[in-house]
């Protein structure tokens, strides 16, 4: 599951420097509030989901699950975008969810 995408990994090895920076705003925004991993992961689920990346839903959804979310909890997190995004792209976001779901499960 701890598997990172092959472009991620590219970018990382290409721009070390500004890999680490991103990594260090991203874990500097996790710390700078009270949300816990799980809480956050869904968060930034729904916003993978709302801009229609499917790279990112895989990421979150993988992170969510991780971090203790149940699979009820992350679909729950995209269909409450529905009147904010639509059902088309709520429809998307909650297959791409679905193709790790179904690896987490084996």
């Amino acid at each position: 599951m701890s598997k990172l995408p092959l472009q991620y990994m590219k970018i990382k090895k290409m721009f070390k420097g500004y890999s680490e920076a991103v990594e260090n705003l991203g874990n500097a925004a996790k710390e700078a509030g009270p949300l816990n991993d799980k809480t956050a992961h869904l968060i930034q689920l729904a916003a993978a989901a709302a801009i229609r990346s499917e790279g990112s839903v895989h990421s979150h959804t993988k992170r969510a699950l991780a971090a203790g979310a149940k699979p009820k909890e992350i679909y729950h997190a995209i269909i409450l975008l529905t009147s904010t995004i639509g059902f088309p792209t709520v429809s998307a976001a909650l297959s791409w969810a679905e193709d790790i779901i179904k690896k987490y499960k084996k």
